[in-house]
């Protein structure tokens, strides 16, 4: 995993302040990502868990889990070209 990536989340690849699976990418947060709502280390613990929780984020209408904190410039689809690349 590159340096840059640890700090996007990987079912939506929305930058965190924190990396949300720690330095090491293998001590998770669970903290919530604002975007897509995945508790870290819970619903994105495998590769399967975290693209089935994808598929049902982008099942529904509103994308954003805490709205409040929805840059007013969002673009899902450069955003989603942050997920780390072994977790697409």
């Amino acid at each position: 995993m590159s340096n840059t990536s640890i700090y996007n989340c990987r079912v939506c690849g929305f930058h965190q302040l924190d990396p949300p699976w720690g330095e090491d990418g293998k001590s998770p947060t669970y903290e919530i990502c604002p975007c897509c709502g995945v508790e870290f280390g819970y619903e994105d613990y495998t590769l399967e868990s975290t693209k089935e929780y994808r598929r049902k984020w982008l099942s529904i209408d509103i994308k954003w889990f805490d709205i409040e904190l929805k840059p007013c410039d969002w673009d899902l689809e450069k955003q989603m070209l942050n997920i780390p690349k072994e977790f697409i």
